[in-house]
């Protein structure tokens, strides 16, 4: 076998029947993906009823458009570009509309089970430092610009490696890199003490 070949898409006879038409196995791909393009919008958006919006248009412009997907990225990749263009489309629009304010920015961290877990061993002033944190690192990543908070989302949160980023948003790794480390550099200043 040849070692130089891609690696075959593995929702690539999921994405076949969806394309013939098939609605259980684009619903199959929706239950698949839905929690980390949720876990994406989301953390681009600080809001949970933005993200359970734009996921939905998400998921409706990708079974409207899965007829033209050719194939020449993985389906993983395709739908996260989606995703991502239309949550910066949709953070460009909100910024139109009216500034954000602090009642708008849910706190993720709440439901997450080891913040959860490490809350419930520790004392009231750890609690309130973790608290506190929590509320600077999200006032912190709004004040990224649209495209250095999806970057900082895309690695640092989803996990995602600089290669994917780079075709996701359709620029170069060396941007991805370099928009990082800005984002990351802002970060720092705005967190100050808490960065260590």
């Amino acid at each position: 076998m040849n070692e130089n070949r891609r690696k075959p898409d593995p929702d690539a006879q999921l994405v076949a029947r969806a394309k013939e038409g098939d609605t259980a196995a684009f619903d199959e791909l929706v239950v698949k993906y839905s929690p980390k393009l949720y876990g994406l919008i989301y953390n681009m958006t600080s809001n949970r009823e933005d993200t359970n919006d734009v996921l939905q248009d998400v998921f409706s412009k990708a079974y409207r458009s899965i007829g033209r997907f050719r194939g020449k990225s993985s389906f993983y990749t395709w739908i996260y570009s989606i995703a991502t263009n239309m949550t910066l489309n949709f953070l460009k629009k909100r910024k139109r509309r009216q500034g954000m304010s602090l009642d708008d920015i849910d706190s993720a961290i709440e439901n997450d089970k080891e913040f959860i877990e490490i809350t419930s061993k520790s004392d009231p002033v750890h609690e309130a430092y973790l608290g506190e944190l929590q509320i600077k690192l999200n006032e912190a990543m709004q004040t990224l610009s649209d495209n250095h908070r999806a970057v900082v989302t895309l690695y640092d949160i989803q996990g995602v490696p600089h290669t994917e980023i780079a075709k996701i948003l359709g620029v170069s790794e060396g941007t991805v890199r370099s928009r990082l480390f800005y984002a990351h550099r802002q970060l720092q200043t705005q967190l100050g003490d808490f960065w260590k």
